[in-house]
Formats: structure tokens, C-alpha cells, sequence
């Protein structure tokens, strides 16, 4: 049998892999309290500045010169990032997703090529080694550089526990799953707020935000390899042991898991999995189309998000609103994707779409128009709509791209996906040019994405490639077609000989 096949018998979602998914899946609070860290831990207070410091031209010395108003402790009040320093804190920003960037290059790859478990480990292992530094920073330095590398582990084992997700379940459950991962971040990013809201001094927020990822390395410790990955690389025994692991779990007894010795890479294809999406001519335009919807997803997902604690009101409920906003839209993509008159590419291409037309209305409706239309309600729809493309985008990247290399696909298309992450913090500064700037760079963003990803296929109800070779099935129907004829030509040939 072959691993779908395998999954229909051991369970395609049974009780252990509700609980491992749910381990994983729960690990999105943690991300998301650390992608979402510098919103809080870099808010900006009302302060007053002494008139002696602008009549000095700026030289005195801005310790001495400021007076903070509001009592928040931030990394603002602190090391005075204000002024010409303002710049700290959203450089702060772009270098955590920086190092998502460089995460999601080398783990992608790296999970393809040694397993996904023990590169998910040990990135979380160091992600959180790496937080309880960004709390105990000495100085600013210190702390720019340890959200670079959190950041670096956070984009690693972020994609690699949204496969683990995935091919620990069968493929009917993909799109659940998927669906449940970004759920949770979503609900990550209000429970961040809150923990905000009751822990005020940057410090203890930082170190209560990274002590549950501890909690959850030691949840991770028990689970297996994928069995898909053994199965892809040729580790059949192993896939088998799994699967038959699973089963007991599952309460499914199970006499005779036998899974077919075909269907691995060829040696050819062992290569580098990042050259093959280069070099594949099938493999090529996906890339290079969805390396750009990801980047504008990230692009108006985090911009927006990012942008929460700027808007008028509190800024712990405007960030909590940005998280809860996206909840709606996680149901209303189960329900799209699974029909097949829309499927994953026209859901996707729609939500796109209509994100930027919701921002397009931010820029051209008056902020006096109602409580409806106000800009504010129109970033939480653009935020809604985003969301939605942004979770179609995940599972629809994972289902375009074979086993083999599919850790290394889902890198090269983070790796874009976080250029629009660094790039976000400073996108809500650009009122200062303009105050519709920001809102026109995401509708020209969202609607250039929205139109580029009409140009992929649909992967609605398609059998999941395990191999290079199941991109062409009619090229590998024929392949086989002709290896049995030539075996039982010998066979013939063997059989005259012994006459």
C-alpha cells in the first residue's frame, strides 16, 4: 500500500494525532507572542521634551531632557528611543523578521534533508534560550541582536511544526489543520494583549511570553518523525514503525502494514531541494508566482497588525482586536476551499482581492464617514480578508509541492513572505509622508496578488505528490507500462532459453 492508503488504515485523524496536532498547534501562542513582542515592549509613550534640548539643536543629552507621561515601561523609557532614536525600535522589528527570513532558508531545507523532528526541537530549544536573552538585555544591542535570533528559530520551527501538522494527519485533514494552526496564532496575538494588559513592565512580559515556550519543548520531546518525510526519503521500515505506532495509539490493530518500495526520489533527485525549484520546469513559475503572493500577505497581514498600536484608543484592545478579527475568517476558508466551484486558488485570489479593496476604501472614504466606514473598522476588514488568503496560502503551498522537497518549498516562499515582514514596521511610519500612503501600498499589494495567483493550478481533491516524478503521472504510468513489458519479455526470454 502506499502512505495515503496507509493512513486510511491506521486513522487519517485519530486520538494520537489529535493530541500531537494540538501540541503543535498550541505552540502558535508562543509564536505568536514573540513575533508580536516589539508591539507592546516598543510602545511609545506621551512625553514632554524641555525646550532647552531643541534650542541646543538636539546635542543635550535626551535623558535629560525628556519626561515620559504615561506610566509604561518599555524599551522607549528605557533607552530613550525617541527623536532621532525612534528608529531603534522599528529596526528591532524588521531584524526579528530578519531572522525569520534566514530561519525559514536553512530549516526548510535542512528538515527535507535530516527529518523534521530533531530540527524542530532544537530550533525551539533555542528560541527559547534565545527570549529569556531579549529579556535580560543590558542594552539596546543586546537586544536587537537576540530578536534577530529569535527570530531566526521562530521562522524555522514555525514552518516546519505547519508541515508536522500536516503530514502527521491525512490529506482529508490538511486544510482543517492548516486552518487551526493560524486560528490559534490569531488567538495567540489577543492573549498577548492581555497578558500585556495585566504585566506592564517590558521586562516580566518578555520573560512570561518566552516561559511558555518551555512548557511546550517539553510536550514536543515525545513526538515522531513524520512519517511521510521516512516514506519520501526511502525509510520505509521506519515510516512503518511509525505508522504502526500510530495505529496502537489510535486503538486500530493492524497485522500486515506493508508499504510499497516505490515511489522514493531517484538519485538524481536527491539533490539540493532548493536548486530543484530552479531547475524543475514545472516547479519554476509556482515559485516565483507564489514567492510573491506570500510576500504581499505578509506585507498588509503584518503591516496592519504592527500598525494596531498607532491607531487612536488603547492599545492593548486594538492589538487584541487585530487577533480576535482574523477568527471569522478561518471558518468562512474551510467552507470555500472544500467546494469545488472555488477551491484553493479562486479563494485565495478573491480574499487578495478584497483586502486591497478594503484598503483601497481607507484611502478614498473620509474619516468622519461613521462608525461602519471609519478607518478603523476598514484596517480590521482589510485584516479579516488578509487573514483568510494568508491561512489558503499555507495550505495551498504545502499541497503544490511534492513530499521531497516540500520544507524546502515552503522556505524559499517564507523567505519572500518575511522580505514583507521586515518591511512592515515601517509602513505605518509613512503617515508621515502621507496619511494615505500606507493604505495605498497594501491595496497595490494585495490586488497585484490577488491577479498573480489566478496563473496557478488547483490542488482541490488531487492526489498529493510524494516524488518529482508524480508532477508528470502520465510520464510515470508510461515508465511503469514499460518496465512490465520488459520484464515480461525477459521472462518470455528465460523461459525459451530453458526450453
Amino acid at each position: 500500500m502506499d502512505i495515503d492508503e496507509a493512513y486510511q488504515v491506521v486513522g487519517e485523524f485519530g486520538s494520537f494525532q489529535k493530541r500531537s496536532v494540538a501540541v503543535l498547534v498550541l505552540c502558535q501562542v508562543y509564536m505568536a507572542c514573540q513575533s508580536m513582542l516589539i508591539v507592546l515592549v516598543g510602545a511609545v509613550p506621551e512625553y514632554r521634551i524641555d525646550q532647552s534640548y531643541d534650542s541646543l539643536g538636539g546635542h543635550q543629552d535626551l535623558s535629560q531632557s525628556i519626561t515620559f507621561t504615561e506610566d509604561i515601561k518599555s524599551i522607549v523609557t528605557e533607552w530613550y528611543l525617541v527623536k532621532h532614536q525612534a528608529y531603534k525600535v522599528s529596526l528591532a522589528g524588521s531584524l526579528f523578521f530578519a531572522g525569520v527570513l534566514i530561519g525559514n532558508v536553512v530549516f526548510g531545507p535542512l528538515s527535507d534533508q535530516i527529518g523534521r523532528r530533531p530540527v524542530f526541537l532544537i530550533g525551539l530549544f533555542f528560541e527559547v534560550l534565545f527570549g529569556y536573552a531579549t529579556a535580560l538585555a543590558p542594552n539596546y544591542e543586546v537586544f536587537a541582536a537576540s530578536r534577530l535570533l529569535v527570530g531566526l528559530m521562530n521562522g524555522g520551527i514555525g514552518l516546519v511544526s505547519f508541515v508536522l501538522t500536516q503530514e502527521y494527519v491525512g490529506k482529508a485533514y490538511w486544510a482543517m489543520t492548516g486552518t487551526l494552526t493560524n486560528m490559534v496564532f490569531a488567538v495567540g496575538i489577543a492573549l498577548f494583549a492581555l497578558l500585556g494588559y495585566y504585566i506592564r513592565a517590558w521586562r516580566d512580559l518578555a520573560s512570561a511570553s518566552n516561559s511558555m515556550g518551555l512548557l511546550f519543548f517539553l510536550l514536543c520531546v515525545n513526538l515522531p518523525e513524520s512519517p511521510r518525510w521516512l516514506y519520501s526519503q526511502g525509510h520505509t521500515e521506519k515510516a512503518e514503525e511509525v505508522l504502526s505506532y500510530m495505529a496502537k495509539r489510535n486503538g486500530v490493530t493492524v497485522t500486515n502494514l506493508t508499504l510499497k518500495r516505490v515511489g522514493v526520489s531517484k538519485p538524481g533527485h536527491r539533490g539540493n531541494g532548493v536548486l530543484q525549484l530552479a531547475m524543475h520546469p514545472v516547479l519554476r513559475w509556482r515559485t516565483v508566482v507564489l514567492m510573491y503572493v506570500w510576500y504581499a500577505c505578509s506585507l498588509v497581514y503584518y503591516g496592519l497588525t504592527l500598525g494596531a498600536s498607532q491607531t487612536s484608543g488603547s492599545r492593548y484592545v486594538n492589538v487584541a482586536m487585530y487577533g480576535l478579527v482574523e477568527l471569522p475568517a478561518y471558518p468562512m476558508c474551510i467552507y470555500f476551499m472544500n467546494k469545488h466551484w472555488a477551491g484553493r486558488r479562486k479563494t485565495m485570489t478573491s480574499f487578495l482581492c478584497l483586502a486591497g479593496l478594503a484598503c483601497f476604501c481607507n484611502v478614498i472614504i473620509p474619516d468622519n464617514s461613521g462608525v461602519l466606514l471609519s478607518p478603523t473598522s476598514l484596517a480590521l476588514l482589510g485584516k479579516l480578508l488578509v487573514s483568510a488568503a494568508f491561512n489558503i496560502v499555507y495550505i495551498y503551498t504545502s499541497e503544490l509541492y511534492p513530499t521531497v522537497i516540500r520544507n524546502a518549498a515552503l522556505g524559499v516562499c517564507s523567505m519572500s513572505c518575511r522580505v514583507g515582514g521586515i518591511l512592515a514596521p515601517f509602513v505605518p511610519s509613512m503617515r508621515a509622508v502621507h496619511s494615505s500612503l500606507p493604505f495605498t501600498v497594501f491595496c497595490l499589494s494585495g490586488l497585484s496578488a490577488g491577479c498573480l495567483g489566478l496563473l496557478l493550478p488547483e490542488t482541490l481533491n488531487k492526489p498529493a505528490a510524494e516524488t518529482l516524478d508524480d508532477l508528470y503521472p502520465d510520464h510515470s504510468r508510461t515508465l511503469e507500462r514499460q518496465v512490465l513489458l520488459y520484464e515480461e519479455e525477459e521472462q518470455e526470454s528465460n523461459q525459451k532459453q530453458d526450453q
